[in-house]
């Protein structure tokens, strides 16, 4: 408590602070020879002449006393130059404190002799001017006499959160930066100005003021921005080729303010077609806390962010199974360091060997399975066919198998929007591990759950990493087709699915994601190109060459004959599937029993036989540069 006592002392009686008080203290004298001047009519000089209060030390207590209740009000503890609303409402309770105590002691010594009762309240009133004008100009004359940052730049959105980041800018000049206008849609606000700046136009006048301005930047800062908003905006700037920026929300930021580190570039997750998922902290925490979760697969994209995301749901013990060596040991060294409370086993293995799995399940008795470890890769897999089946389909009825048998509690399944009316091997076979739950759940105490998601942003073999690495070269930047659509989401979001699925689910469903409007690849590319800095199609090129076999133009979500029913989970459904055929145990087992030496064309037969939608596509790769 002393030492508490004795840095208040310190940062009282600092240098600027005494700068401070001094002021004040002349304020105050001030201030009250110009109430006895007004109250009696005459000039401050006769005043200080003529009347014998001012002759008395009698003065020095008005003064003492003042400055007393200042500090102990901690009218010193704020920024002069950022001055607000609080500050002034700390002043008027600090002179509305002292006049009265002044008054007090003034009686208590001379009994109010010589001192007229009207002088208080108009010292009173003084004071509030003297005390707040002081600050308030100090303010100004700051803001007036700093020098405009050398970046131009405009802001989108004329609200609360744009007024706070213009503030910043202005207040920080480290920041170099000089909003040269403000943009709004709504159309009341324009011609009105904002500190100074006028609200020019809105969205749609983007490129003339741009250009008017020689504006470097823009800047989007409304906390309600949609997908579509941001992609609206991003296709609109990108004729110019000023860079796009946004700001988080403002809910998001704990002390309130924009800084430079909250502003952050448009990211290709920004434009996708919907707001992202969030999840049920509640369902997802009654399905992990306290329990052994093995994660499939748990070095790739999707498995190791589905690791990450269940550590923050305190697992009793987290197994990673992965075959790769090197996967698993960089995501064992970042949960050694992000997540060190997390208890974790690395267990190197394939789910193609049901050996290893048993072994495994039998020494850490895992209670919830994510079965993410599969081979994605479509063009691959259609020359690789019988890998394609050994990994995917053998892989993922070895892992349910085993599910079953130690009685898992949870069996969640990572598919894919390539497994409706698929066209390829890849998706097929992710169709037939579906099948594969809803034949496992017939007879099992486990709760077999898949669940269905379209290309997710930035994973291993992903259209955007490829992009960038294009980008990054110089170009071009390859596109299948002009037409080819995908869904999109992020693998964040991706993974939040899998967790909801999982804790939802009763069993034999498959579900999935409402995800708005699927995303044309080539306008992707060229929104990609703009966000990093270059102008599409100019400096860099996009090239068309063809759908890749196997490759569709649209991806679909649901299959012909099925529906899809809500769920208790906003953004989640659930699809109502087809029966499984009479014969499918015995198909499977074929599928189960393929070699090496089986061709291609007997391996699509084989898939048919239990996917009878699928229709594999004859396409040929083929080159047109965009001009």
């Amino acid at each position: 408590m002393e030492e508490k006592k004795q840095s208040i002392i310190l940062s009282i009686f600092t240098l600027r602070n005494g700068i401070r008080i001094f002021i004040d203290a002349v304020i105050i004298l001030c201030a009250f020879v110009l109430s006895f001047s007004l109250r009696l009519g005459q000039s401050p000089v006769e005043v200080l002449q003529n009347d014998p209060f001012f002759a008395s030390w009698h003065i020095w207590l008005v003064l003492a006393i003042q400055i007393s209740v200042f500090i102990s009000i901690k009218l010193y503890q704020g920024i002069w130059r950022f001055v607000s609303t609080y500050d002034l409402t700390r002043i008027l309770l600090a002179v509305t404190v002292a006049i009265p105590m002044t008054s007090l002691a003034l009686f208590l010594v001379q009994r109010g002799q010589h001192m007229p009762r009207t002088v208080f309240l108009i010292d009173w009133l003084l004071l509030i001017i003297g005390i707040g004008g002081s600050r308030l100009t100090y303010r100004l004359i700051r803001e007036f006499s700093q020098t405009k940052g050398s970046k131009r730049v405009i802001i989108i959105g004329a609200g609360k959160m744009g007024e706070q980041l213009f503030r910043e800018f202005r207040n920080n000049t480290d920041l170099d930066t000089n909003v040269v206008a403000i943009i709004d849609d709504n159309i009341k606000l324009h011609k009105k100005q904002m500190h100074g700046v006028s609200i020019m136009g809105t969205v749609n006048d983007l490129p003339q003021i741009i250009h008017q301005q020689k504006a470097e930047e823009v800047i989007i800062a409304f906390a309600d921005a949609t997908p579509k908003q941001f992609r609206r905006i991003v296709d609109i700037v990108s004729e110019t080729g000023v860079k796009v920026k946004k700001v988080p929300d403002l809910g998001a930021i704990l002390d309130g303010r924009i800084s430079i580190d909250q502003i952050k570039e448009v990211k290709p997750e920004d434009l996708l077609g919907r707001a992202q998922v969030e999840l049920d902290q509640a369902s997802i925490t009654d399905m992990v806390e306290s329990k052994v979760v093995m994660v499939t697969g748990a070095g790739g994209s999707i498995g190791s962010e589905l690791c990450r995301q269940l550590s923050k749901f305190h697992p009793s013990l987290l197994i990673f199974f992965e075959k790769s060596e090197l996967f698993l040991y960089e995501l064992g060294m970042e949960f050694t360091k992000r997540f060190p409370k997390t208890q974790i086993i690395q267990v190197i293995g394939n789910v193609r060997d049901k050996e290893r799995l048993e072994f495994i399940f039998k020494k850490y008795r895992p209670q919830v399975i994510f079965h993410a470890a599969a081979y994605k890769h479509v063009p691959m897999m259609e020359e690789n066919s019988v890998e394609a089946v050994i990994n995917n389909v053998q892989g993922t009825y070895n892992v349910a198998e085993v599910a079953d048998k130690f009685e898992v509690e949870k069996f969640v399944l990572v598919s894919t929007d390539k497994a409706v009316n698929p066209t390829n091997i890849m998706g097929t076979t992710k169709r037939v591990c579906e099948q594969v739950c809803q034949f496992m759940q017939q007879d099992s105490n486990t709760r077999f759950i898949t669940v269905r998601f379209g290309n997710v942003l930035g994973s291993t073999g992903s259209v955007i990493p490829l992009f960038k690495k294009q980008i990054i070269e110089g170009g071009p930047v390859t596109v299948t087709h002009p037409e080819v659509n995908r869904y999109f989401m992020s693998i964040p979001e991706a993974c939040q699915l899998v967790l909801m699925a999982g804790a939802i689910g009763n069993g034999g469903e498959v579900f999935v994601l409402e995800m708005g409007e699927p995303v044309k690849i080539v306008d992707l590319a060229r929104e990609m190109i703009f966000l990093s800095g270059f102008i599409p199609e100019k400096e860099i090129k996009i090239e068309f060459v063809g759908l890749r076999p196997g490759e569709k133009l649209y991806e679909e979500l649901l299959a012909s004959g099925e529906k899809t029913l809500p769920t208790s989970q906003k953004g989640v459904r659930r699809a109502k599937l087809v029966p499984l055929k009479t014969n499918f145990k015995s198909i499977l087992e074929d599928l189960l029993v393929v070699t090496y030496d089986l061709s291609k064309g007997k391996v699509q037969q084989l898939l048919q036989g239990l996917v009878p939608e699928y229709r594999p596509s004859q396409n040929e790769v083929k080159l047109r540069r965009i001009k």
